[in-house]
Order: C-alpha cells, then structure tokens, then sequence
C-alpha cells in the first residue's frame, strides 16, 4: 500500500534543517551517485571526536532516539529513505534535544557519499524488510553487496547489531556474513526471554512481542 504524503511535509522537512541532511540524487545512478563524496565533518557536525554509529533503516525513531538518550557518550547518525517517515523521527530528536544525534535521508546504497572510509563504530539493522521474493534478494540489507558497503566504512572490529523477526531473513544473514567474511560473535533466536541490558526496543519489536513472535538477533564483526 502505498504511503500518502504528510501534510506540510516540505516545511516540515526544512524545520528539521539542522540535523537533517537530504540526500540529492539527482542523479538516479545510486552507485555514480555514491562516488561523488560529500563526507560528513563529525568533529563539526557534533562538536567532539566522539565514536560514531549508524542505523540504517530509522523509522520514527524510536531506537536511535531512546539509544542516543543513554548514551551521550556517543554520536549517533539515523539513516532512512522515506521523507514521510524520518521526519517524524527528526521531529522527535529536536522534542528530546538530542544533541548527539542526527539524520540522513538517502538509501543504504550512497551512504559512501557521506560517511568516510573507516569512519564509522557500529552499524544498527533494526527490523529491515525481509523482502521475501528470490527476484528481491540483492535488496535485503545483509546481502553481500550492502555487507561490503558497510565493511568499507566500519572501523577495523566495528560491529554490525541486527534484529529480525523473519526467520528465513535471519538465516540469510548468517549467510551472507559468512559469505563477506565477517565474524558472528553473538546469534539468540528468542530475545524476549533473552533480553540484551541497554538494547532498546523498536516500535516494530514492541508489535511483534506482543504477537507473541520470536525475535532473532545478530552481532558480527568486521
């Protein structure tokens, strides 16, 4: 079903001017797109050297928010392609006065453009979409094509946190991570009864939970 466009979406967008940054993608091209760099200056953006870490695929918010909350000792970037969606999420960082978090509206496929080599601590892969369908495969955001993407700028050890309720989603993951040589340090095929201290509930694993569906995560290293 198709998502219908925010009221004032475009104003609201520009409310969020000082965290967020759009994405131009003038040129369709994501990989052509992608080679003409913009790096993110972290020192200015967040005013220290503090590490960096990224979630791709932010939704409103919820995890990067409640996260950056406990953490001030870290910077936190939220990664998430739909406009109609980060804004919420933007809206709710500026409510909280997060200083240690901001926003990228693009897709997964041009975050070189922005984020340098090695540049980044941890990676967070909240819930993305399983995209079942074998056509849509090179679309998951484990599969080897983003995995290498992500081990460019991941610092040497930086680590990949992923949660999923789809199971067949999960063992994929373990795959590709195997594929990318990558280590899996951690796997739990039922969080709820298993909870990680300080790992925040998402609104999607909230849902879930209360669905009574198993939650499986994933820690890898680069």
């Amino acid at each position: 079903m198709r998502m219908h466009r925010k009221n004032n979406l475009d104003a609201r967008l520009d409310g969020c001017a000082e965290i967020l940054t759009v994405c131009d993608l003038s040129d369709k091209n994501m990989k052509r797109a992608a080679e003409v760099k913009d790096y993110f200056d972290f020192k200015k953006i967040f005013g220290n050297t503090n590490p960096v870490c990224l979630e791709i695929g932010c939704g409103k918010g919820k995890f990067v928010c409640e996260t950056a909350a406990m953490n001030s000792e870290l910077n936190f970037v939220a990664c998430e392609k739909i406009s109609n969606v980060i804004v919420d999420a933007c809206e709710r960082a500026l409510h909280d006065g997060l200083k240690n978090v901001r926003f990228l509206n693009c897709a997964a496929e041009v975050l070189e453009k922005y984020f340098p080599p090695k540049s980044v601590d941890a990676i967070y892969l909240n819930f993305s979409t399983p995209l079942p369908k074998e056509g849509y495969k090179k679309q998951r955001l484990t599969h080897p094509r983003f995995l290498e993407i992500y081990r460019r700028i991941l610092k040497d050890g930086g680590k990949i946190y992923q949660k999923t309720d789809d199971r067949d989603f999960y063992l994929f993951s373990l795959e590709s991570y195997k594929q990318a040589d990558m280590r899996v340090l951690e796997t739990c095929e039922d969080l709820k009864n298993n909870p990680v201290e300080g790992d925040v509930e998402t609104e999607h694993e909230r849902l879930f939970k209360s669905q009574n569906k198993a939650i499986y995560r994933i820690v890898a290293e680069v």
